[in-house]
């Protein structure tokens, strides 16, 4: 579980919105001026983020505006979800493609490039509708725990 602390900048029924501040790690890495994550970091190094996070255990009664929360991710949920989002739309595409050149073979290449389209945009229809499905389970979304201690270090979300 990685977890973080940010400020409740939204109240829902069924969960919070966490304001979160981007910090990179990179100046204690060996490979700092080698490493193309260290750029991208330099360039959005303090900005924000919001995140929705779901309750689990705990009583949104209890949390206010410009509270300091601690809340959690699942490590898996990070590599699955960036999976969906990124891998899952382009395999998608090259589906699409390879389709409308097998069912149209001497279309020609316009044919392939609308099936890559239709393929994309119905990877992107099945991202759409794996987070509506999802939105709340706590296997899936990022999970509050309790309210920051003082002395807590956040850990980077990247």
């Amino acid at each position: 579980m990685l977890t973080e602390v940010g400020r409740v900048v939204g109240l829902e029924a069924d969960g919070l919105w966490v304001e979160t501040i981007r910090r990179s790690t990179c100046g204690t890495c060996a490979a700092q001026k080698g490493c193309g994550h260290g750029l991208l970091n330099k360039m959005s190094d303090g900005k924000r983020g919001y995140i929705r996070i779901l309750p689990g255990d705990q009583t949104l009664t209890d949390y206010s505006l410009d509270d300091e929360v601690l809340f959690s991710i699942p490590e898996e949920i990070i590599l699955r979800g960036s999976f969906i989002a990124y891998i899952l739309p382009v395999l998608a595409m090259l589906g699409g493609a390879a389709l409308a050149g097998e069912f149209f073979p001497d279309t020609g290449d316009g044919v392939a490039a609308l099936g890559a389209m239709i393929g994309l945009a119905g990877g992107f229809g099945i991202v759409r509708w794996h987070g509506a499905r999802h939105r709340h389970d706590t296997d899936f979304q990022p999970v509050l725990l309790s309210q920051a201690p003082p002395d807590v270090e956040p850990v980077t979300l990247l």
